[in-house]
């Protein structure tokens, strides 16, 4: 063999056999990592340039010094690219086992398609690692990829024997905060899945979510963190600061304008008010971002903690203008509580506390009662009614629902006598059929009504609204799991029940009872002190306390499972839970915007000469019940 071949073989031998080069994670990214057209856009070689403020992130998760890392992120800010660019590097530069865990099976095999499949598809550095999958004996399958010297794994938090395999090195958790507390009898998804880490000197886990509750999930093990916060530089004065929607005064350091003549908000005119002392100067964000976040460093809140964590929001983003943040949050405010908790949760990264929006007292309610014009005021376009089965009494509400979820309560009454009799469901079955006068002089009726059959009598209650299921009266059953939805009809057929997420109710209840201005989810109450309208007061102190103050928020010794528990085991919250029927019953009835627009335009018409406006004096009309013909000669009374 000539000289110059023996060169060339030596040369290839070499290229072979040499050690790879000790990357952190991001030099390792820049290097090898490749974006794909389907899962980015901005395909094509990864550059950490991009998003400074990963850097460290990165290279954190490949420092021996820490095992665990917490990433709070809100969206759009690179935190699924920062799991992709970590499992690229422990296949490519440190194989070991890997188990990555999405909240459920389903999620994670939509990963393995759309993400991990394109990345080792286009990244160069996988092609002789992770073999095609059209091969039978390739080790790569949807839930499964087999590398020399590791194996990665990907498993739903709902799915307990795919968290019970063998020991991990490395463990990704995703989207923490939609994990189940429970993966079926196993117990807790979080401590299953780390605890296949637990022979290894050098292990890895990674937690990675957009937050939900104040003190759950990623926020809790964010706080147990060294919690550091992404500071960067005015560039006008040169002090470095966070980028915060609201800042610890209560100052909103986003500006934007107003149109003097219309009222029109102009988010185009977005601006970042400098938080430092003497300086005020609105910042063009969008303009001067990419060399602030150049600049930028973290800072540790909590440098005492052995754990890493990392809070970014959606100011920080590089594909994210100013004005597009300042959109949603104005659309997310004007569709209600429940958008406004999702902008929070996902573009500020911040949890929602229901508790900490606002203090709410009993006798605070009292000064907010308003004088209705009729029994039900201008604004309501639909009645719903609720009732919960005590054992010497129903309790009885009516609620009227507007636009976007806002709401007036029309009437309060307690039925008493034994539900095991008849008289006091005759009672109940009148005044579901009664009409209520409206502010136009038309009358409403109740269009759909909740039943709860949890309690005493159960069998009588059931009986009494399952026969008036036609009529739209729901028997419903409270479930105060976690996780539960608002409602869902029981899987049972031969059981026509409606279960009802009673956690979830209540903190929608919660927000709303704290906001102070009408309008999306804002709650009304009549002001029933007035005598010569209402021969009872019963929208009153002890209402307000059943409603508003009888129960709150416990958690768990670990700070992770949360419910609603009365303050004191003696005290009434009938209150809070017709409230809870009643806004499942109105979202069970599902009416489109166009819809109670429609409704309302209905109302705000004049009356026509042949409508027959109702009698002045407020009080319930009967509607007789129609006659519907099952067969010939026989009737059935709805």
């Amino acid at each position: 063999m000539s000289l110059p071949a023996l060169r060339r073989a030596a040369k290839a031998a070499h290229r072979v056999f040499r050690p790879p080069p000790k990357w952190s994670l991001s030099q390792w990214a820049d290097a090898r990592r490749y974006l794909s057209a389907e899962a980015s856009s901005e395909p094509g070689r990864w550059k950490t340039i991009r998003t400074p403020y990963l850097r460290e992130v990165m290279d954190t998760i490949s420092d021996p010094a820490y095992q665990d890392v917490v990433c709070k992120f809100s969206a759009q800010v690179g935190k699924t690219e920062v799991e992709l660019n970590a499992c690229g590097y422990f296949i490519d530069q440190d194989p070991c086992p890997i188990l990555w865990v999405m909240p459920t099976l389903e999620l994670a095999e939509a990963l393995s398609k759309e993400r991990l499949a394109p990345m080792f598809r286009d990244s160069p550095c996988f092609r002789d690692k992770i073999k095609e999958a059209r091969s039978r004996d390739s080790g790569n399958t949807l839930l499964s990829k087999t590398f020399p010297g590791g194996h990665l794994a990907l498993a739903g938090a709902n799915s307990p024997a795919s968290l019970s395999s063998r020991p991990r090195r490395v463990v990704f958790g995703d989207e923490y905060k939609s994990w189940p507390k429970s993966a079926g009898a196993e117990g807790d998804p979080k401590t299953l899945a780390f605890r296949r880490t637990n022979n290894f000197w050098n292990k890895k886990r990674l937690l990675v979510s957009t937050p939900l509750f104040k003190g759950e999930d990623i926020d809790k093990a964010y706080d147990d963190s060294d919690q550091r916060h992404y500071y960067v530089a005015c560039p006008h004065c040169g002090e470095m600061q966070e980028l915060v929607w609201k800042d610890d005064t209560g100052q909103i350091r986003v500006i934007w304008d107003k149109d003097p003549d219309t009222g029109r908000h102009l988010p185009e005119t977005a601006r970042y008010l400098c938080g430092a002392r003497g300086c005020g100067v609105l910042i063009d964000l969008d303009a001067h971002k990419e060399a602030m976040l150049a600049g930028g460093q973290w800072r540790k809140h909590n440098p005492l903690s052995r754990v890493a964590g990392f809070y970014l929001n959606e100011l920080y983003s590089p594909w994210r203008k100013l004005r597009e943040t300042v959109e949603e949050y104005l659309l997310a405010k004007s569709d209600g509580i429940e958008s406004f908790k999702s902008w929070w949760n996902t573009a500020l990264g911040l949890a929602w506390d229901p508790q900490a929006q606002g203090d709410i007292t009993a006798e605070g309610f009292l000064a907010l009662r308003e004088p209705y014009p009729e029994v039900v005021p201008w604004g309501v376009g639909c009645l719903t009614a609720s009732i919960d089965v005590q054992r010497d009494r129903l309790e009885f509400k009516v609620k009227g629902w507007g636009r976007q979820g806002e709401s007036w309560l029309i009437h309060r009454e307690k039925i008493m006598g034994s539900p095991a009799f008849n008289d006091v469901w005759a009672k109940a079955d009148a005044l579901l059929l009664s009409g209520w006068r409206h502010a136009s002089g038309r009358v409403l009726f109740i269009e759909a009504c909740a039943v709860d059959t949890g309690d005493g009598n159960v069998k009588e209650a059931y009986e009494w609204a399952k026969a008036r299921i036609p009529r739209r009266v729901y028997p419903i059953k409270g479930q105060g799991a976690q996780g539960h939805p608002l409602i869902k009809k029981s899987g049972n057929k031969r059981l026509k029940l409606w279960h009802i997420g009673t956690e979830a109710a209540k903190d929608t209840i919660s927000a709303r009872l704290r906001l102070t201005q009408p309008g999306p989810g804002f709650m009304h109450f009549p002001d029933t002190s007035i005598k010569e309208r209402y021969t009872e007061d019963w929208c009153n102190l002890e209402m307000f306390q059943e409603l508003a103050t009888s129960e709150h928020i416990v958690r768990d010794r670990k700070g992770r499972m949360r419910r609603w528990q009365k303050v004191k085991p003696d005290v009434r919250n009938e209150d809070l839970d017709l409230e809870v029927y009643a806004w499942a019953i109105y979202t069970l009835l599902n009416i489109k915007p166009e819809d109670m627009e429609t409704r309302l335009a209905r109302l705000e018409e004049p009356l026509k000469p042949e409508e027959k406006p109702m009698p002045s004096p407020a009080v319930p009309q009967v509607r007789k019940p129609r006659r519907k013909v099952l067969n010939k000669g026989y009737f059935r009374d709805e």
